[in-house]
């Protein structure tokens, strides 16, 4: 089983998101979630205009991005270079997209941040969540943010219990992390660097990074092996 990655510098590689400066300085990724509104506006209006267009207040779309007529995009929001943005997303603000992404059909995203290469490409919804570098989820994959009692989200590792006094909370995905079509990550979820869940599991708790999540009867966690 691969290491307990929780901190900032464990589930993400150096650089990988315009939001590395901020997110760089929290000891826990889930920490600046409360502040992604801020920091886009803070990011946005560094952004060149050679290379990002402003067509409207808080948006900032790169001119080499692809954006369906069909899409909703709210303020704030980034949508990085050489990214997709298809037929039916919507971005409800708040978020910040990476470069070289795919957000697909049906596709609703929510306060978060989508590292580059992220590919969340059909019906997901991703929401006070951050997916690191070449992260996906597959189709039908979503993030759940809220608690069914309401109360503030807590991170499970084991007996270890965080309180992150968030009533909304999804989940934090190290990179390269692959999320199977129809996976529930439940709210405060962390899933280490590398690690595979299974289509149609249901996720809680810290999981290793090198893991194989499996669905079943009850959830299983196995390390991965690597590939010779």
């Amino acid at each position: 089983m691969g290491k307990i990655q929780m901190k900032t510098t464990d589930l993400f590689e150096e650089n990988r998101t315009l939001a590395w400066p901020y997110l760089s300085e929290k000891e826990h990724p889930w920490e600046l979630i409360p502040d992604i509104k801020e920091m886009i506006l803070k990011i946005g209006e560094t952004l060149d205009p050679e290379v990002y267009r402003h067509p409207a207040e808080g948006v900032w779309i790169a001119k080499s991005a692809t954006v369906a007529p069909t899409a909703a995009i709210g303020a704030p929001a980034i949508i990085g270079e050489n990214t997709q943005i298809r037929h039916g997303a919507y971005i409800r603000g708040s978020v910040l997209i990476g470069e070289g992404c795919v957000v697909g059909n049906s596709v609703e995203l929510k306060n978060c941040i989508l590292s580059d290469k992220v590919q969340v490409p059909h019906f997901n919804y991703v929401g006070d969540s951050i997916l690191g570098y070449k992260a996906h989820l597959g189709a039908g994959a979503i993030t759940s943010n809220v608690k069914g009692d309401r109360t503030p989200v807590c991170i499970k590792n084991g007996q270890e219990i965080i309180e992150t006094g968030s009533r909304k909370l999804g989940a934090i995905l190290g990179d390269y992390a692959e999320v199977g079509c129809n996976a529930v990550i439940n709210p405060g979820c962390i899933i280490g660097q590398r690690s595979i869940v299974y289509p149609t599991a249901s996720v809680r708790g810290v999981i290793p990074s090198d893991s194989l999540v499996k669905a079943g009867k009850g959830t299983e966690v196995v390390a991965r092996t690597a590939k010779k």
